[in-house]
């Protein structure tokens, strides 16, 4: 084997032209991939379960069923599907026997608890109630159920009540609605009045009838278990007695939409008691709770700032007798993702962003030491049984791919799912590199760049320049389904990310150097890192280039419309802030602007207008492509129509792309398309090609 060769990373091997690549990756490959996702484990670790979704031959709709694999069988054979064709189901779980699983489906109408032995046949509905089943957690002797569903706050635990309270909006004659507090719409939805709760029923056993009634456990509790719009049974946790159960919940009242003061509740699961705050000291968000097996320490994730959502999040212990808190590896510089404890209690697991990668580390509880168990790229879910880790991974060459290996780092991988290469194997992938380059305050900042899948050496290649949004966010070693550099490279691009200050997975400082300075530094890094590569890599064009972005990226792409337009031959700006105050007013988390700012644009105003695009509009001359959902609700329509009426006025060239039906994120498979022929026409009517 030649020896450069055998010391490429793996995530450079996998970028590497198979013989038979004959052309570049397209959005009609990306739309049409399998997905999967949600790894499970048997208790045992002999048995692992997965969600895989895959697309009608519309490429409209997307199904995802279970799958399995049986571990301790060597031979080659792929997983076998566990769940029926056609039904579309989620959240799978193992019963702490391993014989049985369960996971959501709307098979019946409404998304209700279902199970199916390990070893296949029917599923058995094990829930009727009236509503949908959000969420959902067994009690660790698997006789009680624990799940979420929307109600009304008068209908308590009665779902039918909340049910007949929707049929009656959709009957009345008149159709305003009355607010009296935000959230009035959040995300991509307007608030009527119900909220997200816990509840707890019975499991049938044998062949009772499927659960209809519940009790209701966050009833005095103004806030939403699981938190909206994005929480998951990961936010509450059963205590192992069975006999209650700990959740993080946000109880703001008028004040919801600019707290970020999420506290974790202890709920008795009879009703015996009220809800106790557990970590009321604590003003800023307290999340994930996780128990130790005999009950007594309570692990969880928790931030320090309140008002602050991309603050670290610190890996906490509480002793639940006596209520005392200490922070696990307070040196350690990353905000921990979810966390899973050990099979001897000894260590949590978690992962992080950390200089462009997503690993997985092991975190010693005791001392605070923290080891790398897997890296290279983006470990998006994991779980653990035993020694056994079940992890899916994605990079800048290949969506997540479904592996099994020790939790010894460093120990061999067990491919369980193809990656996308083999998937797709007459398609090139770009060969993707990271590089680094001085920055704004002379510090170290990182990048990568993506080639075309076309490569020639000595050639040069116009280039499309990504700005990741966020802003608290990273362009780095993971895949996309929205924002993926390999659709720009399938194109004949280059690709160019920096991770500029404020950027996430290099030190909290770092981070937080973006906040009040959405124009400086950020915009400093840019410019010093497209020099950097420019010199270091001369295939790349930088006379023909076009700079690209979404969200906060979108507003950079507005920002350097007016302060840095020299380069480019066309920007492309997808929901971004285009009116840095009337955003403060018009988007729906209020705390992000208001922290974002220093304050409301009332108390602060000067900060709201020093690094508005808006009071530059006089110096845009670049063609702009502007991309709009309707329902986005973050960074909402009137920014994205501001922008286009702007070069519209001005004579620039420009273009408006709108989705009705979309939210912050172009979601549905054809619109996505849509998006990215419109995009790599724009780019092509620009930079050739």
């Amino acid at each position: 084997m030649n020896l450069r060769t055998a010391l490429l990373p793996l995530c450079l091997l996998a970028a590497l032209p198979a013989t038979a690549a004959t052309r570049g990756f397209d959005v009609r490959d990306m739309v049409a991939l399998d997905r999967v996702s949600s790894p499970v484990l048997s208790p045992d670790g002999r048995i692992l379960v997965f969600a895989q979704r895959e697309m009608d031959k519309e490429v409209t709709k997307g199904t995802t069923g279970l799958w399995m694999r049986n571990l301790v069988t060597r031979d080659m054979a792929p997983p076998k599907r566990l769940t029926p064709v056609a039904w579309n189901v989620n959240s799978p779980e193992f019963s702490a026997d391993g014989q049985t699983v369960y996971f959501l489906s709307a098979k019946s109408g409404t998304q209700q608890l279902y199970s199916v032995p390990v070893t296949g046949g029917v599923p058995k509905q094990l829930t009727a109630f009236a509503l949908d089943v959000g969420s959902y957690k067994l009690s660790p002797d698997g006789s009680h159920l624990a799940f979420s569903a929307e109600t009304f706050v008068d209908c308590k635990s009665d779902f039918a009540c909340t049910q007949k309270k929707l049929d009656d909006t959709k009957a009345k004659k008149s159709t305003g609605v009355i607010h009296d507090q935000l959230f009035v719409r959040h995300w991509d939805t307007w608030g009527d009045g119900r909220r997200s709760r816990l509840f707890v029923s019975a499991l049938p056993a044998g062949k009772a009838k499927a659960a209809a009634t519940a009790v209701s456990l966050t009833d005095t509790l103004d806030g939403d278990a699981p938190s909206k719009p994005f929480g998951d049974a990961s936010e509450y946790t059963w205590a192992p007695d069975g006999k209650s159960l700990v959740a993080g919940i946000r109880v703001a009242g008028k004040g919801e939409a600019w707290s970020t003061n999420f506290d974790l509740y202890r709920l008795s699961v009879d009703g015996s008691a009220a809800p106790v705050n557990l970590t009321a000291a604590n003003k800023a968000w307290d999340m994930g709770p996780v128990f130790s097996e005999d009950g007594k320490t309570l692990f969880y994730r928790a931030m320090k700032r309140p008002g602050f959502e991309a603050d670290r999040f610190a890996l906490m212990s509480m002793d639940v007798a006596s209520g005392q808190v200490r922070e696990l590896a307070a040196h350690w510089d990353r905000s921990a993702d979810g966390i899973t404890l050990s099979a001897d209690g000894k260590s949590l697991y978690t992962t992080a962003q950390d200089v462009g990668q997503h690993p997985l580390f092991n975190v010693e509880i005791a001392t605070g030491k923290v080891e790398q168990i897997v890296g290279d790229g983006t470990i998006a879910e994991f779980d653990i049984a035993g020694d056994t880790l079940a992890f899916t991974r994605n990079t800048l060459q290949t969506g997540d791919q479904l592996f099994t290996t020790t939790t010894v780092p460093g120990a061999p991988l067990r491919a369980i799912t193809a990656s996308t290469g083999e998937r797709l194997k007459d398609v090139a992938f770009g060969a993707a590199e990271q590089f680094d380059f001085k920055g704004a305050a002379g510090d170290t900042v990182h990048g990568y760049v993506v080639k075309p899948w076309n490569y020639v050496e000595g050639k040069k290649y116009p280039v499309a320049f990504l700005i990741h949004g966020g802003p608290q966010g990273s362009f780095g070693n993971g895949w996309s389904y929205r924002w993926n550099p390999q659709t720009y490279a399938g194109q004949g691009y280059a690709v160019v990310m920096i991770d500029f200050h404020g950027s996430t997975g290099y030190g909290q400082d770092f981070t937080d150097a973006i906040s009040q300075d959405w124009g400086g530094k950020p915009l400093e890094d840019l410019r010093k890192g497209w020099a950097a590569a420019q010199k270091k890599y001369t295939f790349l064009d930088g006379k023909n280039a076009c700079a690209l972005g979404a969200s906060y990226g979108g507003y950079m792409v507005n920002w350097i419309a007016g302060n840095w337009n020299e380069p480019w031959k066309c920007l492309v700006n997808h929901d971004g802030v285009f009116d840095t105050r009337s955003m403060a007013y018009i988007t729906e988390e209020l705390w992000f602007s208001e922290w974002e700012n220093g304050g409301t644009p009332y108390e602060n105003p000067k900060a709201y207008e020093k690094f508005n695009p808006v009071n530059h509009v006089a110096k845009w001359r670049v063609p702009m492509l502007v991309v709009q959902g309707g329902k986005d609700f973050r960074v909402p329509e009137d920014q994205g129509l501001s922008a286009f009426t702007a070069l519209q006025r001005k004579g620039i060239e420009s273009k408006l792309l709108y989705f009705p039906d979309e939210n912050h994120w172009v979601l549905k498979p054809q619109n996505s398309v849509l998006w990215h022929d419109t995009v790599n026409g724009w780019l092509k009517q620009h930079l050739g090609q």
